[in-house]
């Protein structure tokens, strides 16, 4: 997701005090062997293999509190992997960088009780010089690097870049070269705003069905890449692969890229912009409102939405009125515009469950299929819900936007992953209408009515005791269904803090209780 608003996380008493509080006080000392590895650790960092940023730690813990429900199971705990974890070789191939580092946080998240580890698999690297050629070579040795180390898999295959500005450039993982050399020629495979601004992380979905990569569509191109996948690391499914979510968008998340933050277009908490003006979508939408008997409607998206960090007030196509959303042409636009995002979704969903039918049985040698979206929590206390609009999520007081994504996950078994669950409301910037929680609330409700089953991870950089407690409070609310899984964004440098560690250490051994 685009970046959003840091904000410190504190648990809700209000809405938690069905839970039994167990205060600890701090031990004087921690186990041995996680004092040891975690210094061990630490002077990896020192020693180069990650730069440690200059941060000044936490206050000194004094008290752990826990809520706990009185029903509750054990949370997997899954860790993602660092944002630099690869990098590109003099030759052009893909390595493992700091990987003594790695080695070591590995033994020392699986002595802290971690279940397993998040890796996002990208498709800029493994399909990176030429369409059909997969080198697996560098996961091949990180996976075997995970599981001697004792740990599960969770597999994120990334069909999106994610690329960021440094002092030394662009750098990060881009999409795979001969996609963006057919980019270079045409432009219209990315996504493009109404000034004309593309944005290169992910292929627009007018192209799902467009055979010009190559002779193969994109969506051939994702199908091709799973199964080169499902074939190269069969022998691990089930045993050590555990779970595997299927990037959809932006991020890994089934939206558009209105909230782009990377190229300074976009600021919290602006309401964003629609995202459907290159030429294949514009073909789309004007099929569509012909078909609909208005073709007047298909030659341009809302043209009063406003502008990347609008707010609502004043914005009259997110306000009550003749040309709002509300309006005829409002609804038949966020129909298409939201559509467009389900049926990519369903798609490429369908053809994962059929690739991991064998393995969705329940058993232990399951295999958990999982799709990511957003949470906009921004302006979801108003009437149009702006934020969430352009994004593609079709939430209005008058539609539950999140029901029919819901719906169609059900009918692949998969289960749905979303954010923010270090987040309350109560410690929103005031004035945004912010509601992480509310829209948490929402997704569960819907999820627990199709039979959809919730997986969690944080939204931002959490380290804090009050932050640890609002995820085990959202990870065990006795009022909704289990999670099931949780996954901790992300391993790097600061989480071996020691004050850091102490705090992780204590969550996660909370985690693990039965």
């Amino acid at each position: 997701m685009a970046e959003k608003c840091l904000v410190n996380s504190s648990c809700n008493s209000s809405s938690n005090n069905t839970f039994s509080l167990y205060c600890f006080q701090k031990r004087t000392t921690i186990q041995s062997n996680l004092r040891n590895v975690s210094t061990i650790t630490c002077s990896s960092f020192k020693k180069g293999f990650y730069i440690r940023n200059n941060v000044s730690p936490n206050r000194a813990f004094k008290r752990f509190i826990i809520l706990e429900s009185s029903k509750r199971k054990k949370v997997p705990l899954f860790v993602m992997m660092p944002e630099d974890t690869f990098g590109i070789d003099t030759y052009g191939n893909a390595k493992i960088k700091k990987i003594r580092a790695i080695a070591a946080s590995l033994k020392a998240l699986k002595l802290a009780g971690v279940h397993g580890i998040t890796v996002e698999v990208w498709w800029g690297i493994v399909e990176r010089s030429s369409p059909s050629e997969y080198n697996w070579q560098v996961y091949e040795e990180l996976f075997k690097l995970i599981s001697d180390s004792g740990l599960k898999l969770h597999v994120a295959l990334s069909f999106h870049a994610n690329m960021h500005l440094t002092t030394n450039g662009k750098q990060g993982v881009s999409l795979p070269l001969w996609i963006m050399e057919i980019g270079r020629l045409n432009n219209d495979i990315y996504y493009r705003d109404r000034h004309g601004f593309s944005n290169h992380d992910y292929l627009t979905l007018g192209v799902d069905r467009v055979p010009i990569f190559c002779g193969r569509t994109a969506l051939q191109c994702y199908e091709d890449f799973m199964l080169s996948f499902k074939n190269k690391f069969e022998h691990l499914m089930g045993s050590i692969i555990k779970e595997i979510s299927i990037g959809l968008g932006p991020s890994g998340e089934l939206r558009y890229p209105a909230h782009p933050s990377n190229d300074g277009r976009w600021r919290f908490p602006g309401i964003g912009e629609f995202q459907c003006y290159d030429k294949y979508m514009m073909e789309d939408l004007e099929l569509v409102a012909c078909i609909e008997g208005k073709p007047e409607w298909g030659c341009k998206g809302p043209e009063n939405a406003g502008c990347y960090n609008s707010v609502p007030d004043g914005v009259p196509f997110f306000e009550y009125g003749p040309e709002s959303y509300v309006s005829d042409y409002g609804q038949f636009f966020l129909e298409w515009y939201s559509g467009k995002l389900l049926h990519h979704a369903d798609v490429i969903l369908e053809k994962a469950a059929k690739m991991l039918e064998k393995y969705q049985n329940d058993g232990p040698d399951s295999v958990l299929l999982v799709a990511k979206i957003a949470v906009v929590y921004w302006w979801y206390y108003t009437g149009s819900h702006p934020a969430e609009l352009t994004a593609g999520y079709y939430n209005t007081p008058l539609r539950d936007g999140y029901d029919p994504l819901a719906l169609m996950l059900s009918r692949h078994g998969a289960a749905l992953r979303v954010s923010c669950f270090e987040m309350n409301d109560h410690d929103m910037p005031r004035g945004y209408h912010c509601g992480p929680e509310g829209l948490l609330r929402q997704i569960w409700t819907v999820s627990k009515e199709r039979l959809v089953q919730l997986t969690g991870q944080n939204e931002t950089e959490i380290f804090d005791t009050q932050g640890l407690m609002q995820i085990i409070a959202n990870c065990y609310n006795p009022h909704r269904a289990g999670v099931k899984s949780f996954t901790y964004s992300r391993m790097n440098a600061k989480v071996f803090i020691p004050e850091n560690w102490n705090n992780f250490s204590r969550f996660v051994r909370h985690m693990n209780l039965e």
